[in-house]
């Protein structure tokens, strides 16, 4: 039997014995990658905003995943179900983007206030033509954000509103005075006005927010940007809404044509396996080749964020305009007997690892990617929780979040890679190793090594300077099978472990196994 000197959580040690036992051949396929840390080296602040959330009136991502009104059976707080605002403060959540996404551009706002018993029932023609009862609208959105602690980020209509519209539902929020508007707002039981963070004008305008050129949303946008007037605190941070893909022509025409204000601009990526959005790919039951093409293609997002970064370094050099991916995550084939349009899947360690590998990027690029939006929260996409009824699990990207939650406002530290061993996928190849590493709120340093291979073994070995340090402590989050997930019969089957890895002389050496997230706190 070959022996390792190296530690792997108890619950995975007997598979790996068993492995060794029954393949030498299997466990001697290790990646290398060697990485240098000077830990003196901070740099930029890695914006917390980049662990946003999006929850977008689609399928039971609101209704249900977090509305379940006041009279549900399910334990609930004025209408909110306790669990899951639970989870959410736990993890925590900085920024939360409403109510869309395509249904963004056909909501209109008046719909959703006053009494709900007198709310009108509309269609959702966007996801499944479903009835939409209003009866989560905008007071319930921002009393939904304050209790997990979170700011709010509101996608105003512009594919079916009108800038009039827009400006009366921004005095309706923000007005402190005795107009009409405001004392509407008072009479429907908020005195106080709404804060808005973040505010953006449209939402996909090349597709499903109206199918206009760049040029055309620009001028829309300037427009629209122009009358969206608010009347109390610090004014929001303005979106553009912006491309997506490998298309950068959005990034180069808007910040061109910036006459109103303009704080960022957005992108939208999305990883499919297939790369096919007829056929996307599977979300549990995937081959192995569809392991390799989701690493393949969610890593493609560097390039395309590196793109549109150039142009607005030629456009903007001074750094004025942010860069948010405020719509991001995998995109699988909607499970069996669930409601297409409801774009419902499982969550598996592969989305742990996806999530992670995407994270470390929007690290190294936070001095202009100064938020990002994972779609979405609760039952929807690749989700942070799922509820079947009064049942509520986890997700594997739940727990990676979690895991990361010091590196929201942590200052990042560059890394050198002196060696990198990468895994094959038809004719392209990705990294077998993501890191990164910041400096957090708490003084400590922490890293993040996630193993993208489903076959092989990391070791991982870094070599850290200018600091003495002696352990690190963690978490590492992996499972049997590369496709493991959490169930509501097996809630915990995928969760994170609690791990420790001693440092000699300034050399940490980690055994990553297939398919997993660390984080570790260096001490």
């Amino acid at each position: 039997m070959i022996q390792f000197a190296f530690q792997l959580p108890n619950k995975l040690l007997s598979s790996v014995l068993l492995t060794c036992t029954l393949s030498a051949f299997s466990v001697l396929a290790e990646n290398q990658a060697v990485i240098s840390v000077d830990t003196d080296n901070t740099t930029f602040t890695i914006n917390k905003n980049i662990y946003g959330q999006f929850t977008e009136h689609l399928g039971r991502g609101i209704y249900e995943g977090i509305w379940v009104g006041e009279d549900s059976d399910i334990p609930n707080t004025r209408g909110y179900r306790n669990d899951v605002i639970n989870a959410l403060k736990n993890l925590p959540v900085p920024v939360v983007r409403w109510p869309g996404g395509c249904f963004a551009d056909e909501y209109h706002w008046r719909d959703g206030i006053g009494n709900r018993a007198s709310r009108p029932t509309r269609v959702n023609s966007n996801w499944g033509g479903v009835e939409e009862s209003n009866q989560f609208g905008t007071h319930e959105f921002f009393e939904f954000a304050e209790m997990i602690g979170a700011e709010t980020y509101l996608n105003v209509n512009l594919g079916t509103g009108t800038a009039k519209e827009m400006a009366q539902w921004l005095e309706y929020m923000t007005a402190t005075n005795n107009s009409s508007l405001a004392q509407e707002r008072r009479a429907n039981g908020r005195h106080k006005p709404f804060k808005i963070d973040y505010l953006t004008i449209g939402n996909e305008a090349w597709g499903c927010g109206g199918n206009m050129t760049p040029e055309y949303y620009a001028d829309l946008y300037n427009q629209y940007a122009t009358f969206a007037k608010t009347y109390s605190g610090k004014p929001p941070v303005f979106v553009a809404s912006g491309g997506t893909g490998d298309d950068t022509k959005w990034t180069e025409v808007l910040s061109q044509n910036k006459r109103a204000k303009m704080d960022a601009i957005s992108f939208h990526y999305y990883t499919l396996p297939t790369n096919d959005w007829n056929k996307k790919g599977k979300a549990i039951y995937f081959p192995q080749s569809e392991w390799d093409s989701t690493m393949v293609n969610t890593l493609k997002i560097e390039k395309f964020i590196r793109d549109n970064l150039k142009v607005l370094d030629t456009h903007d050099p001074e750094g004025n305009i942010g860069f948010y991916v405020d719509e991001w995550g995998t995109w699988y084939d909607v499970e069996p007997e669930h409601n297409p349009g409801f774009l419902y899947q499982q969550n598996t360690i592969r989305d742990a690892v996806v999530a992670a590998a995407n994270l470390n990027i929007f690290h190294q690029y936070a001095e202009r990617v100064q938020m990002t939006n994972i779609a979405q929260m609760v039952n929807v996409l690749q989700a942070m929780i799922l509820t079947d009824k009064e049942k509520m699990i986890l997700t594997p990207t739940y727990h990676t979040f979690k895991m990361y939650a010091p590196f929201q406002d942590a200052q990042f530290i560059p890394l050198e890679i002196d060696t990198m061993d990468y895994e094959s996928s038809g004719d392209d190849s990705y990294p077998a190793v993501s890191v990164s590493a910041a400096k957090a709120k708490d003084g400590y340093i922490y890293l993040s090594l996630v193993n993208l291979s489903s076959k092989n073994l990391a070791d991982v070995k870094l070599k850290l300077t200018n600091k003495v340090f002696t352990r690190a402590e963690g978490e590492l989050l992996t499972s049997e099978k590369m496709n493991s997930f959490n169930s509501f019969s097996q809630p915990e089957r995928v969760k994170p472990e609690k791990v420790g890895y001693a440092i000699k002389r300034g050399r940490l050496s980690v055994a990553l196994p297939q398919h997993s997230v660390l984080v570790v706190k260096l001490r």
